[in-house]
């Protein structure tokens, strides 16, 4: 134990601190990848496999030949011993050569045979004679030894080109699917980001009488459900245009008609009223026209550091314009000014004093000091119609921003101060090139 003394707090031995386990790269989890190994795995074990088989057949078949052979030529040498004739040159008593297995095996009253490697291959044949001596002969195997060799060394390059072209075959085959499915996975981001023309029109899919395979069933359906998503949401867009139409209308009577009364405290109540169904419906009008893709901008330089105290004034709130670094940028003034003046608002209506508008160069940030934004807004971005908490407003401020900074081509991004607030920051094009 490590002695420690009073007051102090023993240090974690970093030793025996948990090291973070290593990862294979990222194209190991490919699908080209996996169908390589795999097949690369099946095609050795079935070029193994029947490379045993042949080799032990044709082994067996060379070594079963020459035993016959030297089997016969024992009994040859055993004849002309036992007729008192001279024995061949390749036959003999007790040889040197013979192994010593072989040899105890016949000195037992066996006869046996036995390939020896010891010089060249050799076939040895033996069996008993009188008084404990062992009669062998020996057959020349070094070309059954050849033709062995030979045959291991074609099957193991027949297998290496038989793997290497399924392998090519098969990664080729499994690109084509690959490749497929990842221009599935390209149009279903493009949908999911907002692009409802997108589709992947894969030609399997365009001849009904035509079988179709998994991806291209894949294919058909993504291009399905984004036509019928995109059918719903242009019926809900003209939905929302054609009420905010006709709200338009009857708003103008009201409104005058409510200019025409008497004054007091009714009076200010029913105006109110009539100005936020108006407000909604110039947000509702606008929303119609962002979703049509219907807008054009109306670029010309602008200063960023005066338009943003134009805004601040504008606005008629409290709020710090901090300017770090001005820049004179290409852009739509009116539009840019919508998204500046929907940031303030929004941090006025639903964060907490003081709101601070930063200028860095093409970088504008809005930034309060309240809860910050919820959860869903910062992981999705605003949606229209909610708001948290039973918060004021009908939650079409945000989404208005954001949609006038696609048009300008800028981004808005929001999210949450490390010490507390929201933080809503726009960047907008810029070339920096005199």
């Amino acid at each position: 134990m490590t002695p420690t003394t009073p007051g102090t707090t023993p240090r974690a031995d970093p030793s025996h601190a948990r090291q973070p386990k290593p990862r294979l790269p990222a194209w190991t989890a490919t699908l080209t990848w996996k169908a390589a190994v795999f097949i690369t795995v099946m095609c050795c074990a079935l070029a193994a496999l029947l490379g045993a088989l042949v080799h032990v057949s044709v082994a067996n078949q060379t070594v079963g030949q020459a035993r016959d052979r030297a089997l016969g030529r024992l009994d040859e040498a055993t004849e002309a011993y036992e007729a008192g004739a001279r024995l061949g040159p390749l036959a003999g008593i007790d040889p040197p050569g013979l192994p010593d297995s072989l040899r105890r095996l016949a000195a037992g009253g066996d006869r046996g045979t036995m390939v020896s490697r010891a010089k060249a291959p050799t076939m040895w044949a033996a069996g008993p004679i009188d008084r404990n001596r062992v009669l062998a002969v020996e057959v020349d195997y070094s070309q059954g030894a050849r033709t062995i060799d030979g045959l291991d060394q074609a099957i193991v390059g027949s297998s290496v080109l038989a793997i290497g072209a399924t392998l090519l075959v098969g990664a080729f085959a499994v690109t084509r699917v690959t490749r497929r499915l990842h221009a599935t996975a390209r149009v279903a981001r493009r949908i999911s980001g907002g692009d409802l023309d997108a589709r992947v029109g894969d030609p399997r899919t365009r001849d009904p009488a035509r079988h179709q395979d998994e991806v291209a069933a894949v294919a058909s359906a993504l291009d399905s459900m984004a036509s019928s998503l995109q059918r719903k949401l242009l019926s809900e867009q003209r939905f929302t245009a054609d009420v905010a139409h006709e709200l338009r209308t009857p708003l103008t009577g009201l409104h005058a008609a409510a200019e025409l009364l008497p004054p007091g405290r009714p009076t200010e109540l029913v105006r109110d009223r009539v100005a936020a169904l108006r407000t909604l419906t110039e947000d509702l009008l606008e929303i119609s026209r962002l979703d049509a893709r219907s807008e054009r901008v109306d670029l010309d330089d602008n200063r960023l550091g005066p338009l943003t105290e134009r805004v601040v004034r504008g606005a008629g709130a409290e709020a710090e314009v901090v300017v770090v670094r001005d820049v004179c940028v290409l852009t739509d003034r009116r539009r840019l000014e919508r998204v500046l003046g929907n940031l303030v608002a929004n941090a006025h209506r639903h964060g907490s004093p003081p709101v601070v508008l930063t200028v860095d160069g093409p970088v504008i940030t809005v930034r309060d000091h309240g809860e910050g934004y919820p959860d869903y807004l910062v992981e999705g971005g605003p949606q229209r119609f909610r708001t948290e908490g039973g918060a004021k407003g009908h939650g079409l401020g945000l989404t208005i921003a954001l949609g006038q900074a696609k048009v300008l081509g800028a981004s808005l991004r929001f999210t949450n101060a490390e010490d507390g607030g929201a933080l809503a920051t726009l960047t907008l094009p810029y070339d920096d090139q005199p």
